[in-house]
């Protein structure tokens, strides 16, 4: 038979496709997905979970009229190879190339862009009651995870839907593993939703006897689809008001669209509770879901090897270690994760101190109050979370944390850049919109060393304190093994020149030293944004031409800022150039070209410098 793939540009004729080519494109898409994300990296496991329900989808549904809404989008590779982005697919993740996520500004068929989870159902509702409020005839599609639905959005969203009278259909694509495995009450009633031994032996033997007898075996399929209440009764989902129809397989493409048309045609919200695999369709991502969740290039026919040498340490593995040194010190430290058990680098911490790990799901908030309310009671807990998702708790991190001046240490990955995960999942803003809140202290370390010894400066204080530090390795930099900590609020005279002093913040301490040669500028490594160490900048400003403010986080309201306010209090007049990111989103994109990008390597740091401040350097090659 000959391919489709190749001869798709939007998914309008697979509306027209019978089951043998739905189930031929299917593969052909499942191909396609392995082919590109082994050549460029990205999300595997989950996007080859999705394929048929992908299909599927397409094909019931008139796209983009009917909107699409991906939760989190880390599954919607396929999506994009039927859109129209096949033959952009090898740009996947890359500097002007195509967003792992779904983007609005990319396609008409994005219709909602996203990236963190749990946000499908609310969106997807938003777009169900505007078509009834304008009088459009359009459905609204959410697909969200059971990862996801852990989330208290979610749950906010479905007893919201639950009494709009629209067109709304929520997906559950139950594939049992979210980033970490999910956790929680709900989880373990869908597993015994699923592990129902009636109700699958009397699914397959109504379909046994009756499969010769086709009007009466589709007659079968269609009780079946609204029979699930008597099967397994009472589900939670038709507590919320919901039509609940499932557990269906997602891979089997008979049972998919004949469901989804039935339910395109029900009226009020519906509930598909649909099981798949992650991985499907190539064995090792199958056999092992976590490490295919990421992957970077790799060849399909042997799969992910292993490097020979032994690569950098990386900050999260820095953090990890510490966490596992500190807690066999002190019995008091908890360790606390939002379901980024493998990210946040928790993996040794829950097999060595079980009874201290505590993964709440994809639930930033709780995460933050549940912390807060461990420290009333005299523990010590240490929040490890994304800087880019810290933000969802903000509420709780001022209300419940710093107000109550409570002892929470906040372990922020993936400060600053992340890189091909894109503007999404960059840790830009923690910096300003932390410090500016009373009780709460920032440390920026420099290295991996630094890293380790500013984590125990946080851990001693008694008052909220977080961590900054970026994804990946830094300047390698070994930290010692020690529990040793750095001074609170003070900084160091790294280099000493004349003119001009350059005050870094964090990683970019090292281009800084770099650029600093060229120029015979003094670099100052300050190590925490708040609180400032006042009386080091007041010192440098007396005693330099001209202050370099250097931070890879947010210019405005970042640092550098509070650098220019402590200057004014002070009452000291110096000319002061701030690096950092700029007032717009940072796309996707190799970090080390993105940074070089926005003049935040060595050569554009001196570029800048000499640009502001005319000097004599020597250029850097």
């Amino acid at each position: 038979m000959a391919p489709l793939l190749p001869t798709l540009h939007d998914p309008s004729p697979i509306r027209q496709y019978d089951r043998a080519q739905l189930q031929q494109l299917a593969d052909e898409v499942r191909a396609c997905v392995l082919d590109n994300v082994s050549r460029t990296g990205g999300h595997l496991s989950s996007n080859l979970g999705t394929v048929e329900l992908t299909v599927a989808l397409h094909h019931v549904f008139n796209t983009p009229h009917d909107r699409l809404v991906w939760d989190v989008g880390h599954q919607t590779y396929p999506h994009k190879i039927l859109t129209g982005r096949r033959e952009r697919m090898p740009t996947l993740r890359q500097q002007g190339g195509i967003s792992g996520f779904p983007q609005r500004s990319e396609s008409e068929y994005d219709t909602f862009g996203t990236a963190h989870s749990s946000t499908s159902i609310s969106a997807a509702l938003g777009m169900a009651m505007a078509a009834k409020q304008k009088g459009e005839d359009r459905h609204a599609v959410a697909i969200i995870g059971d990862g996801a639905l852990t989330a208290g959005m979610a749950f906010e969203a479905l007893n919201n839907a639950g009494v709009a009278d629209c067109k709304l259909l929520v997906i559950l694509n139950d594939n049992d593993m979210s980033i970490s495995p999910p956790v929680g009450a709900l989880n373990r009633y869908l597993a015994q939703l699923m592990s129902g031994n009636f109700y699958a032996a009397a699914k397959n033997v109504g379909k046994s006897v009756l499969r010769g007898a086709p009007p009466l075996f589709e007659l079968a399929k269609r009780f079946e689809q609204h029979a699930k209440g008597m099967v397994v009764p009472a589900t939670l989902f038709e507590q919320f008001g919901f039509n609940y129809v499932g557990p269906i397989d997602g891979h089997d493409l008979d049972s998919l669209v004949p469901t989804l048309e039935n339910l395109k045609h029900l009226h009020g919200p519906q509930f598909l509770h649909v099981v798949t695999k992650k991985g499907q369709g190539y064995k090792l991502a199958e056999a092992d879901p976590v490490a295919y969740h990421g992957p970077g290039k790799f060849d399909p026919s042997i799969g992910i090897v292993k490097p020979t040498t032994q690569p950098k340490l990386t900050f999260t593995q820095v953090f990890g270690q510490w966490l596992c040194d500190t807690a066999a010190q002190d019995g008091r430290l908890v360790g606390i994760t939002p379901a980024m058990r493998e990210g946040s680098g928790l993996v040794e911490f829950e097999q060595r101190f079980p009874d201290r790990y505590y993964d709440v799901g994809i639930a930033e908030q709780h995460a933050v109050t549940f912390a807060a309310g461990l420290a009333c009671e005299g523990l010590k807990p240490v929040v490890a979370i994304y800087s880019t998702f810290l933000q969802r708790a903000y509420d709780q991190l001022i209300h419940d944390v710093a107000i109550q001046n409570l002892p929470v240490v906040f372990a922020l990955d993936r400060a600053g850049l992340v890189g091909a995960d894109g503007a999404t999942h960059a840790g830009a803003y923690d910096i300003p919109f932390l410090r500016c809140i009373p009780n709460m202290s920032i440390a920026c370390p420099a290295d991996e060393a630094e890293c380790r010894q500013l984590l125990t400066s946080a851990y001693e204080q008694n008052h909220p304190v977080a961590v900054r530090y970026p994804r990946g390795a830094g300047a390698g930099v070994t930290p010692h093994l020690t529990l040793d900590a750095l001074p609170f609020g003070k900084g160091e005279v790294r280099r000493t020149g004349k003119g001009i002093v350059i005050l870094a913040f964090g990683t970019l301490l090292y281009p800084a030293l770099v650029a600093a040669e060229a120029l015979d500028a003094t670099v100052v490594n300050m190590r925490w944004a708040k609180p400032l160490d006042v009386a080091l900048v007041n010192e440098m400003a007396k005693s330099h031409d001209a202050i370099v403010t250097l931070e890879e986080g947010a210019i405005m309201g970042g640092a550098g800022s509070a650098v220019l306010e402590a200057l004014q209090v002070a009452g000291l007049q110096k000319p002061v150039l701030q690096l950092g990111l700029p007032d717009r989103f940072i796309e996707h994109g190799d970090p080390v070209k993105l940074l070089s990008g926005l003049g935040l390597d060595a050569a554009g740091i001196q570029a800048s410098i000499e640009a502001r401040f005319p000097v004599e350097g020597t250029p850097l090659s």
